[in-house]
């Protein structure tokens, strides 16, 4: 079941909650302005400054607000004010029938990557991995393309990624189609055993994470390889791994030769290089719609994830 939202109109009132860790209030008054400059107007969650040690406030509060943004018919879009942590604490909380009954864009990454895959796996609805308002609207270098990009919720346009956006290298070469998911790498590692892990079969799955040595990449993806996850996909999206090299690289695998380690005997398309995750520009694209990736054409192309 594939359920998508409906497209964001000029003077639409977006959401913004706070689902896993506590921001500063000047930069999510700063990326209110990026929201605003799209012609839309703004709705905060109650709790989206509180703070509960690295959580922004309690689970009942996250979860509560979230659920509220759902329920409120004057909200048409939810925009996460950034990860950190804590989003995986609140999914047992969420109502997923009033997900259902009024499926809403839900924009975020990092942590939120919990969140994608629940909602996703539980109720159908196309949700979207990009910037965050606080922790990316808000930094005085938020890039255009990241921008134009948030265009994809006014009008159904599917999102092409070529080598005009960044560099790609294919790890191995291929050609594959298949539903879009994944995320996070440290996130999507923690799903599994529990009722949201991640389904990846056939489809492409998506990857990227922050300042995590190779070690502890080699490690997630070592998990995922024996729970099958890898061996499911049908093909591989290597995002953004920013200041994941060893500090001492003569005592370490770099973490190109982790993924060639793990990756190159799949026999299934692994293409690097996209600016998709903790990065400037973080290009934004729907989790849970058809996509295609080509090696040959260096290319992925991911259908449009709202509706007229």
């Amino acid at each position: 079941m594939i359920v998508k939202a409906s497209v964001w109109k000029k003077g639409d009132t977006i959401g913004i909650v706070s689902p896993a860790g506590p921001i500063k209030r000047e930069e999510l008054e700063r990326g209110i302005k990026i929201v605003e400059s799209l012609g839309l107007r703004v709705k905060l969650g109650k709790h989206v400054y509180e703070k509960y040690g690295y959580l922004a406030g309690t689970d009942a509060d996250r979860a509560a607000d979230l659920n509220d943004m759902f329920k409120d018919n004057e909200v048409k879009g939810i925009i996460c004010s950034r990860g950190g942590y804590g989003s995986g604490r609140i999914v047992e909380l969420l109502d997923y029938e009033v997900i259902k009954q009024k499926p809403k864009v839900l924009l975020g990454y990092s942590d939120i990557t919990y969140l994608h895959t629940a909602i996703r796996q539980r109720t159908g609805l196309i949700t979207f991995h990009g910037p965050m308002v606080a922790s990316d609207m808000g930094e005085s270098d938020f890039a255009k393309l990241s921008y134009d990009l948030l265009q994809q919720f006014f009008v159904p346009q599917d999102v092409i990624y070529t080598t005009a956006i960044s560099p790609l290298e294919a790890i191995v070469h291929g050609e594959a189609t298949g539903t879009l998911v994944g995320g996070n790498l440290s996130l999507l590692t923690s799903t599994l055993g529990t009722p949201d892990e991640i389904d990846t079969k056939g489809k492409l799955l998506l990857l990227e994470d922050v300042a995590e040595p190779p070690y502890k990449i080699d490690s997630m993806l070592n998990q995922l390889k024996h729970a099958g996850k890898l061996e499911q996909a049908e093909g591989i999206l290597i995002g953004d791994f920013t200041d994941c090299e060893a500090k001492d690289p003569e005592t370490s695998l770099s973490f190109d030769q982790v993924l060639v380690d793990y990756l190159t005997d799949l026999e299934k398309p692994v293409l690097k290089g996209f600016r998709i995750g903790h990065c400037n520009p973080n290009i934004t694209v729907p989790l849970g719609t058809e996509a295609t990736m080509d090696t040959k054409t260096k290319t992925l192309r991911v259908s449009a994830g709202v509706r007229a």
